[in-house]
């Protein structure tokens, strides 16, 4: 946790997907291994008080070699 975002890093990066919205595991910090076949979230959040937040989701599912991202969404950085 080092960086110019700690700061607004204030919830964990995911969890798992199934019949519920929000169940196990979730992501953190706990160093958990995730087993192939597991579908979960990525989503990562910065939230900041008096100016909002963002927050990005993606829907993996993990495999013998690592993830596949089963999100179909462009995502492109626009400053203007």
């Amino acid at each position: 946790k080092t960086g110019v975002f700690t700061q607004g890093f204030i919830h964990s990066t995911g969890h798992g997907v199934g019949l519920d919205i929000h169940e196990g595991p979730n992501l953190s910090e706990s160093g958990k291994e995730l087993k192939a076949g597991c579908v979960v979230t990525v989503e990562p959040g910065l939230y900041f008080k008096r100016t909002g937040g963002v927050r990005l989701e993606d829907v993996v599912v993990v495999t013998a070699n690592g993830c596949k991202n089963l999100t179909i969404f462009e995502k492109n950085l626009v400053i203007e």
